[in-house]
């Protein structure tokens, strides 16, 4: 049932977004809700979650190892220098999501990222600057679909302000879900607290 925790194959209780796929499950168990830090792993989260706007999650992180290739591992510095013939390579390539404002929009963040961090300033930092204090408990199945928080929207607003593009409130609050900024595990999900 949507929105409640489902008991897996293996017979463990997981959030039930994740079904019974291998690599689904997998991201569940192991990467989303975790804290993640590092420049390059935000901005590579940043432009995923930006990328799956309209598409599921599940699309994006199939294509995820091939986005790493052709983005070099999301170091912002070289996807900075990236020019219109690295934009034509990439709308030519079936194995990441060839929309040219998804792509152009990855590009720019990766500039709004080197002039932060040219700056003195942190892409992380200023990210988890707007997690909210953590929650005394899990949320319920009908806590827990919300689409954007008030957080969010202030991340949005931020990011945007810097330049970032296809960082809007939903788009960052799934960014906070997978990134461990909150935790949207459902109540009974087997994931540590």
């Amino acid at each position: 049932m949507i929105g409640t925790v489902q008991i897996g194959a293996d017979g463990t209780p997981r959030c039930w977004w994740c079904g019974n796929d291998a690599e689904y499950v997998r991201y569940h168990d192991e990467e989303w809700g975790r804290p993640l830090h590092g420049e390059a792993k935000v901005l590579e989260k940043l432009c995923l979650e930006g990328a799956q706007a309209g598409l599921s999650w599940i699309t994006i992180l199939r294509k995820r190892p091939r986005y790493r290739e052709v983005f070099q591992e999301f170091d912002p510095y070289a996807v900075a220098r990236f020019a219109e013939t690295d934009v034509e390579r990439l709308m030519g390539d079936v194995g990441i999501v060839r929309n040219r404002a998804k792509i152009t929009a990855a590009i720019d963040n990766a500039r709004a990222t080197v002039r932060m961090l040219d700056a003195g300033d942190s892409l992380d930092a200023l990210c988890w600057s707007f997690a909210p204090p953590a929650r005394s408990r899990r949320l319920s199945a009908a806590e827990s679909m919300v689409a954007s928080t008030v957080e969010s929207a202030a991340m949005s607003r931020e990011l945007k302000r810097r330049g970032f593009r296809f960082v809007g409130p939903t788009t960052m609050h799934a960014f906070m879900q997978s990134a461990g900024m909150v935790d949207d595990h459902i109540e009974g999900c087997w994931v540590p607290q």
